[in-house]
């Protein structure tokens, strides 16, 4: 009877057991399901013109963080290497967005003191994309390329950035729990159900109350054999039969006894087992606590957003460098770099050229302008072209100034045509400095596309020349025919510029009988950039300053000038002397070290920038 109750209790505890541990897997994949997405909206802070997102935001959890901001008139969202986007911010007060509380319902804001304006940020060339608005935007935070990137939210530099900020991330809705607890409850459920329905084999653990050989002895006792003989076994009182019928005494028995330990063992079996369930039900119910009240943390925790891993500085140190532009982005610049330059070509006017040209190729241009306005024979500048970009050489040396290079050729490009633009500082913009056609027939020396290392213009770590060695035996090779540095530079087919500025040199003092004149060619070292090739070596390119002078050979000659430098001079005839002044775009190609091919000129065509007499 006492084995009966057990069973059925333990029965009833399993299939409770079960039926809540099976509720508590089927919570997790619905009732208590994790939100597929969680908001955190950004504190009241101190106004500041700008606000920065740190690019840790975007990689909390895996998916798209969606940022949406409220603000009064027209605000922009820029993206930018983090980087960028702190050198762009500078000493300007700014706040930062940096993180999540830990409850997922707050975004964490700090604030840093500054200038109380800044620039607008509009048009920068250090943003990938921006997005503009009025009122309101909702941004769908995606990485446009490889790497980390940060956000910059401003108005116009003056006015406080928008400071209504939500932010919404993709949240873990992961439940490793559910299948284990389904599973479980399942078989807590089938095990109550059998100890329910299923009932002991016959006989099984009757030894105590069925008799000695623990058969039944049915309804009439058998009779029981005594004996007055003395015995020397201990007398053991037999238990008395089960059956109500059963009218036999007790009588102590020198012979057939019954064990004592053997009637304790049958009498205590049923209680260990009931025990034991007890025990393991006591085990599931503990186990099944736990997992419901683990389901329930684990779902609030999953609305959290988890913290980003923290990184060591060593590790910063070994991450592979960015490139400062990635391919829309030059593109982009190239694009309104050329727009500027067609404008100015348009209207012979070198102030539209201004937000986009800068250094010898400013110059040249506001030459060329003047002298065209005077002399409608003299040859333009070869035109700027965008549309097909051969190939393109960006430096990841992220400090400024940047310089960066381009191949194009378009309509009125004879020959494609090598662009370097220079970045002086992060709120410039980049500008054209050179324009330099490539030589016919020559090889543009390969380049990796994704970023490569710039040299300083002395070092020759590696090469075979630095890059302000190579420019100096370059404008010495042009200064004279029998330069000492004649073996050093391939000439001929390949590079016809050096043959056709020696020839021209030659027939000036040829032609010139009454005049004695001087060529220079010098390089102008802060104009020298140095980026290495793929096979080791370099490509250095630059200006030279080739200075043409002249001086009557006796008293009463004259010289005579061009109509080109005569529109710079204000005159043809000198009797004093003369001076005319070119820039030359180069760029020269250095093997690495140890290499026995002489260096290259790949690049190269000079404009005239000045005209005076003595």
């Amino acid at each position: 009877m006492i084995g009966n109750i057990l069973r059925f209790k333990t029965a009833v505890a399993l299939v409770l057991l079960g039926l809540l541990t099976l509720l508590a897997g089927i919570g997790q994949k619905t009732f208590w399901a994790p939100a597929e997405t969680v908001t955190a909206t950004a504190p009241a802070g101190t106004a500041a013109p700008l606000t920065v997102f740190d690019e840790k935001l975007r990689t909390m959890q895996d998916g798209t963080v969606t940022i949406t901001v409220k603000g009064e008139g027209s605000f922009m969202l820029a993206t930018g290497r983090p980087d960028d986007v702190d050198a762009w911010v500078g000493q300007t007060a700014h706040n930062t967005v940096s993180g999540v509380s830990e409850d997922g319902k707050e975004l964490q804001l700090t604030h840093a003191d500054g200038e109380a304006a800044a620039p607008s940020p509009a048009g920068s060339d250090l943003w990938v994309s921006t997005e503009n608005a009025s009122g309101e935007l909702k941004y769908n935070w995606t990485a446009p390329a490889d790497g980390d990137w940060s956000l910059l939210l401003a108005a116009d530099g003056t006015k406080p950035a928008p400071s209504e900020i939500t932010m919404t991330f993709p949240n873990d809705t992961s439940t490793p729990w559910a299948i284990p607890l389904m599973v479980l409850g399942g078989l807590l459920l089938l095990a109550g159900v059998a100890l329910l329905v299923l009932k002991p084999k016959s006989g099984a653990g009757r030894g105590a109350g069925n008799g000695p050989a623990g058969g039944n002895t049915g309804s009439k006792a058998a009779p029981v054999a005594t004996t007055s003989a003395p015995t020397a076994s201990v007398p053991t009182t037999t238990a008395p039969a089960t059956s109500p019928s059963n009218t036999g005494t007790a009588t102590t028995s020198p012979s057939k006894t019954v064990p004592t330990d053997t009637a304790e063992k049958s009498v205590a079996a049923p209680a260990t087992v009931a025990q034991r369930l007890r025990r393991s039900g006591a085990v599931v119910a503990v186990l099944t606590a736990t997992a419901v009240a683990g389901s329930g943390v684990a779902a609030q925790a999953s609305q959290t957003p988890a913290p980003a891993p923290a990184t060591s500085s060593a590790a910063a140190e070994q991450a592979p460098a960015s490139p400062v532009l990635v391919d829309a982005q030059f593109r982009r610049i190239l694009e309104q770099v050329a727009s500027a330059v067609d404008a100015g070509d348009a209207a012979k006017d070198a102030s539209k050229l201004e937000p986009r040209v800068a250094g010898p190729e400013l110059e040249v241009r506001t030459q060329n302008y003047k002298i065209r306005s005077q002399v409608g024979s003299y040859e333009a500048r070869m035109p700027v072209r965008a549309t097909k970009l051969l190939t393109t050489v960006v430096t990841d040396k992220r400090s400024w100034p940047r310089t960066v290079m381009a191949v194009t050729q378009g309509e009125g490009n004879v020959v494609p045509q090598l662009l370097t633009l220079t970045q002086a500082s992060p709120r410039d913009n980049y500008k054209l400095v050179l324009t330099t056609p490539l030589q016919p027939g020559t090889t543009f020396p390969g380049i990796a596309r994704g970023g490569t290392e710039t040299v300083a213009p002395g070092d020759k770590s590696g090469l075979l020349y630095s890059g302000e060695e190579a420019l100096n035996i370059l404008g010495d090779r042009l200064n004279s025919a029998d330069s000492a540095f004649k073996d050093k530079l391939a000439e001929g087919e390949s590079s016809p510029y050096i043959a056709d500025t020696l020839a021209y040199q030659s027939d000036v003092v040829t032609s010139g009988v009454n005049g004695t004149f001087s060529f220079t060619h010098k390089a102008v070292p802060d104009s020298i950039a140095v980026f290495r090739t793929a096979d080791g070596g370099a490509l250095a390119l630059g200006r030279l300053d080739f200075a043409f002078d002249g001086t009557p050979k006796a008293s009463g000659d004259k010289l005579t000038i061009g109509d080109d430098a005569a529109a710079l001079a204000g005159g043809k005839e000198t009797s004093t002397g003369m001076v005319l002044n070119f820039a030359e775009s180069v760029a020269v190609y250095i093997p690495p070290a140890g290499s026995q091919d002489p260096m290259k000129l790949v690049a190269a065509t000079r404009g005239l920038t000045g005209a005076s007499f003595k």
